[in-house]
């Protein structure tokens, strides 16, 4: 073996979408080229490049001084066997961390500003850091609306496109914010019945305690290949899959890998993830769902109508057809928070069951009946209608058993977790408010989105009489450590306020 060659080591360990490398401290490539830990290097093999982060080891068990370990992530990425020679250099920094250092400084940026940083972020140029200073320094009203266009149009062309080969691919989706809020897994069986084309690609849970693809992979398997998608929604005409493995704008997985550790979740960058997502999986119509609620992401109407013009302003330059349905987001919506609860919510729904929660009904037939107008032999008014009848008739729960039978159908178990608590009414009264934010934290905490029968089971909503003692709503989870957190955060601040009727929080927009 040669002086600057090392064997290259699997080592066991998840760094989530990091390419990590592990050398000895007494490798002799480690002291002769002064290599330090969190700095970055270039490993060839092959003719294969890999840039990833150094972590130095101490334990000769994990890595010897003649080897160089690589994560899971960049394992993968490399693609070389075990025990493979490789040669490590120095690597070179990104160049476009001048535009972030000059964005810090509040400059402007343009669109080959945008499109160096995409393409440094997708070659694994940046360290998870670097991609933080870049969130930073865009977020919050750090962006224009012509800079927000900038970078959607950048996340956009960092990966494939999807084309279906038709004039109208509907699609829809939530800022998110709200709870419970699973409407995307009725929309999507309603308007695939009603004949249209609905590929629905989802993302997991940055912040919430359930994404639409953590709840779906309850029922069957979402990680789909862009061919398996294809397969699939040409015979179901829908699909629910995870958007992660369809390699549509993969700069939007990166940066939400920091995202969701930092709680980062601006609204520029909730605008150009959105809607590079959608227009990559080739979406045509769109519909955007704005919860509006005092602990919902937006906040007052005045926001919700600002962000509906971003949308817009972006939508219309990048040639999607959409229109925005700003919503109450005073509450959680549904019963359940986490994977297997929605999911048992969705399928009640579904099933027509008579307990199923009026309100995730009416929401998802309300949005169903909007994409469904899109339909041009279908006048409009007509949409919840024709979307009511397709669900009451059983046609869209057989639709959804097929795209689950298509996908993949697990072992369904709508069970939640075996440890539980109920968290009860200190006083009589009705429901005041109901903190969207703290019900979702307590979920969190008791282990969702990870683990699937983990989270929050709703008794009491806004306006609801109850006496002392009453419980309000049970946590659910799997391990204990989870559990005692979760209920101990509970007892701290449970998101329920319990007062007299005329104090109930009043919706800013009704349907």
């Amino acid at each position: 073996m040669s002086i600057d060659t090392l064997k290259i080591r699997r080592v066991g360990i998840d760094t989530y979408h990091e390419n990590v490398a592990y050398l000895n401290r007494d490798c002799s490539i480690y002291r002769a080229e002064g290599f330090q830990a969190l700095s970055k290097i270039q490993v060839s093999a092959n003719g294969c490049k890999l840039l990833a982060v150094v972590n130095v080891v101490d334990d000769n068990s994990i890595v010897h001084p003649g080897e160089l370990g690589l994560s899971e992530q960049a394992f993968k990425y490399l693609h070389v066997d075990e025990g493979v020679l490789v040669t490590v250099n120095h690597a070179e920094p990104p160049k476009s961390m001048d535009a972030v250092r000059r964005k810090i400084n509040g400059e402007r940026l343009d669109q080959a500003d945008f499109n160096d940083i995409a393409n440094d972020i997708v070659e694994t140029r940046y360290s998870k850091m670097e991609m933080a200073a870049f969130l930073v320094a865009t977020g919050q009203n750090n962006l224009d609306r012509d800079e927000l266009l900038y970078l959607t149009q950048a996340m956009l062309q960092s990966g494939e496109r999807m084309d279906w080969h038709e004039p109208l691919v509907a699609d829809k989706h939530c800022i998110g914010g709200i709870p419970g809020n699973r409407t995307s897994m009725l929309v999507v069986p309603i308007v695939a019945a009603h004949g249209m084309l609905i590929p629905k690609t989802s993302s997991r849970a940055i912040t919430s305690p359930a994404g639409t693809a953590d709840t779906m992979e309850v029922l069957s398997h979402v990680n789909l290949t862009p061919e398996q998608m294809l397969d699939i929604v040409r015979q179901e005409r829908g699909c629910l899959a995870w958007g992660g493995t369809a390699k549509l704008a993969p700069v939007d997985d990166l940066l939400i890998s920091v995202e969701r550790p930092l709680g980062i979740d601006s609204q520029g960058q909730m605008v150009a993830s959105i809607l590079s997502k959608k227009l990559a999986a080739g979406s045509t119509h769109l519909i955007v769902d704005i919860p509006v609620g005092p602990t919902a992401k937006v906040r007052h109407m005045r926001q919700a109508l600002a962000l509906r013009k971003l949308f817009e302003f972006v939508g219309d330059r990048l040639n999607i057809h959409l229109e925005v349905m700003i919503t109450d987001g005073r509450q959680p919506i549904g019963l359940g928070i986490g994977p297997v609860l929605e999911a048992r919510d969705v399928m009640k729904v579904l099933n027509n069951s008579p307990d199923a929660p009026a309100d995730l009904r009416q929401k998802s037939l309300q949005l169903a009946g909007r994409i469904i107008e899109f339909d041009p032999d279908v006048r409009g008014g007509q949409g919840y209608a024709i979307a009511r009848d397709i669900l009451e008739s059983g046609r869209a729960c057989e639709k959804m058993k097929s795209i689950i039978k298509t996908q993949g159908e697990k072992e369904i178990d709508l069970q939640p977790g075996k440890l539980c608590h109920q968290v009860c009414a200190d006083r009589e009264g009705v429901v005041t408010h109901i903190d969207n934010f703290q019900t979702a934290k307590i979920a969190r905490i008791a282990g969702a989105p990870m683990d699937k029968k983990a989270g929050v089971d709703l008794f009491k909503k806004l306006g609801d009489k109850v006496t002392k003692g009453e419980p309000l709503f049970r946590i659910h989870a799997e391990f204990p450590a989870d559990f005692n957190f979760a209920k101990k955060l509970a007892q701290q601040n449970s998101g329920y306020s319990i007062g007299d009727e005329e104090q109930v929080f009043k919706p800013l927009i009704t349907f």
